[in-house]
């Protein structure tokens, strides 16, 4: 391959990875519809926002050099949570934040998995990404005991449906920005 065609591929590369961190910080405006919608609206509207954002997280990983088995394995992990919500009519909140909270966890350890094996800037971005989940995941966890009594007593209450829409929102822009950082090292080298 010559130096032309391998810049090219590392452009072409970057290109797509960028589109798809693009994409995804763009569904995350998707969750402030979140407390807008009913409860079975609610759920189908996570459905695809997960879906998407996966498929998208899924075209990045097919272009990576380093870390794509781990990559492909968060993308697949936000499909499947997609599909959880579009397969089934969730129209209570608990079960939505038990998938949620665990969709979080295990995107924090393969990302943190991945971030042991990456470079540099990707490096920390991959475990920015992963703390991030993490701590999202934590929220949930420690909100879940306080949200079991209040969906009981008075039903998923729209300040609970907007932090959860939050939730959803700020993982998608972790995960955006580390593919926008894995297409700027792609530039340059093979990520």
């Amino acid at each position: 391959m010559t130096g032309v065609s391998h810049d090219m591929d590392h452009a072409r590369r970057a290109r797509w990875i960028a589109a798809a961190g693009w994409s995804i910080i763009l569904l995350s405006a998707g969750a402030a519809v979140l407390p807008l919608v009913g409860p079975a609206s609610g759920a189908a509207i996570i459905g695809a926002l997960l879906g998407l954002a996966g498929a998208a997280e899924i075209i990045a990983a097919t272009r990576r050099q380093e870390t794509r088995r781990l990559a492909l394995l968060a993308g697949g992990l936000t499909v499947v949570a997609g599909l959880l919500f579009a397969t089934d009519p969730a129209t209570k909140f608990l079960p939505t934040v038990t998938i949620i909270m665990g969709w979080l966890f295990l995107r924090s350890l393969v990302l943190a998995a991945a971030s042991l094996l990456q470079h540099g800037s990707v490096r920390l971005w991959s475990a920015v990404s992963a703390a991030t989940d993490f701590v999202l995941a934590l929220v949930l966890g420690v909100g879940l005991s306080i949200s079991t009594l209040v969906v009981t007593l008075f039903g998923a209450t729209t300040p609970m449906v907007a932090s959860f829409a939050w939730v959803l929102a700020i993982s998608f822009i972790a995960t955006g920005a580390l593919l926008l950082e894995v297409a700027s090292f792609a530039r340059r080298e093979d990520v």
